[in-house]
């Protein structure tokens, strides 16, 4: 046996759905959900991204990769309008909760502000300065 430092997509992919089936195997089939990537944009007449906010749905939640608005549009509701998207979404889907992460240069208050609650903070990351912090929301 040899340990490379050398990888490609296909191992990458093989890596993870070994631990994906791995997980599985140890879940009751109830919290079993098909892996659905969502996403909304938050486009111009023209066609131009301004904004947008992506997510992976599996066992019965919500995980928010990433939520991103244009500085200029910033603070005029864009950010609440494609999250309130992304959590309709969420409802549709049948998810019990909503998991994301947002340093403390980003922003974990906005969240915090529309219902998430902190489950956890890692201190001291990415800079002595800053914080990572781990937000959830549990739906109706």
């Amino acid at each position: 046996m040899n340990i490379t430092s050398q990888w490609n997509q296909e191992e990458r992919d093989l890596i993870r759905s070994r631990v994906i089936e791995y997980n599985g195997d140890r879940l009751p089939d109830e919290v079993k959900h098909p892996v659905k990537q969502v996403g909304f944009m938050l486009k111009d007449d023209d066609g131009i991204v301004f904004g947008g906010i992506t997510g992976t749905i599996f066992w019965y939640h919500l995980h928010i990769d990433f939520l991103w608005v244009d500085e200029r549009l910033r603070g005029k509701g864009y950010g609440q309008d494609l999250l309130r998207q992304m959590e309709e979404a969420a409802k549709e889907n049948q998810c019990r909760l909503i998991q994301l992460d947002s340093f403390s240069f980003q922003a974990p208050h906005f969240y915090q502000k529309l219902g998430y609650t902190v489950a956890g903070v890692v201190e001291s990351h990415p800079t002595p300065e800053h914080q990572q912090y781990y937000l959830v929301k549990w739906l109706d």
